[in-house]
């Protein structure tokens, strides 16, 4: 059977009243003359929601039946039966709805074929105007944001962050949330798409009518311990010609930055990588592939299996190196 190298999966795009236009003006993203593309779903693999792989002896196959037919080529001594990230550019020409994700525990009671919502967003624009609502002010308990709900006050108890470019948030399930308007965004987290909203700031759906609010669902799922949350530090790993910032790392995830303008070596280790180009470009290769071109806004899977890849940025470049540690 063949090796599998580095993978290209076509992005799926998401068309949402809050979206915009730069996840193609900006990230290269094909729209097809839509206003309203919100997310691009780089990797995914839940429920219909497939990735495709687009180059190599799997073109064709969805993420879905790589992860069960070459288990241990994409995972090496880890053990998954779905691929446990989902990983996503968002573009917010409006703001989000004001909303909370279940951990583990609550989404199996809502719907058993989901998982837990932890995630982490690195901000790549911002507008002025720009906010992000993190976490329950100090002291606020489920009788306050109950209260805050019920009297329309709901951000007298959020927190509110003006978020810059480079910064990046982590967002634990549990944690009260929304990205304001003018932001565009990295995501990187656990393969779940399940959503309560507590708040959607009194505008309507498409259909003219409001969009449903999960009020009891979204009091129940919220860990009233968390907030009020900031931009992380980075925790600087190297700067021996290049600059690598630990920007997460947690149980479900680690997500390092790399600023370099000289080629780096990333070796599988036994487990995949995820790799996505934010900033500027380069040239990615193995010791048995032909050159590949990353440009700013691609997104590459590396399987555990594959060769070490040697990036060789144009310039100066910056991009996420994403794993998972089970």
């Amino acid at each position: 059977m063949d090796k599998l190298g580095p993978l290209q999966l076509k992005p799926l795009l998401k068309r949402i009243r809050w979206g915009g236009t730069r996840l193609g003006t900006v990230l290269g993203k094909q729209l097809q003359d839509h206003q309203d593309v919100a997310e691009s779903w780089e990797i995914v693999d839940h429920a219909e929601d497939q990735s495709v792989i687009i180059n190599g002896p799997e073109t064709g196959a969805t993420l879905s039946e790589l992860v069960q037919n070459r288990t241990q080529d994409l995972f090496g001594k880890n053990s998954f039966t779905q691929f446990p990230l989902l990983i996503k550019f968002l573009d917010a020409h409006d703001r989000l709805s004001l909303q909370v994700h279940p951990n583990n525990q609550q989404a199996k009671t809502y719907d058993p074929t989901q998982n837990e919502k932890t995630e982490a967003w690195v901000i790549l624009d911002t507008t002025p105007e720009s906010l992000i609502w993190l976490g329950l002010k100090e002291g606020v308990q489920r009788e306050q944001l109950s209260e805050a709900i019920h009297d329309h006050k709901i951000e007298d108890v959020v927190h509110t962050i003006v978020p810059q470019p480079g910064d990046c948030f982590f967002v634990p399930a549990g944690t009260v949330h929304a990205i304001g308007e003018g932001i565009l965004l990295a995501e990187v987290q656990q393969s779940s798409d399940m959503t309560f909203r507590l708040h959607d700031w009194g505008r309507m759906g498409t259909d003219g009518k409001p969009r449903p609010i999960h009020i009891q669902q979204s009091l129940n799922c919220t860990d009233y311990q968390r907030g009020p949350l900031n931009a992380i530090t980075p925790k600087t790993l190297s700067k021996n010609g290049q600059l690598v910032e630990e920007l997460v790392r947690c149980h479900y995830f680690g997500i390092e930055r790399h600023t370099s303008s000289i080629a780096s070596l990333i070796p599988p280790r036994g487990r995949f990588r995820i790799v996505m180009m934010i900033e500027g470009q380069g040239a990615y290769e193995t010791n048995e592939d032909t050159t590949q071109i990353l440009q700013k806004g691609d997104t590459i899977l590396i399987p555990a299996s594959s060769p070490d890849v040697m990036l060789t940025p144009s310039g100066k470049a910056v991009w996420l190196e994403i794993d998972c540690r089970p």
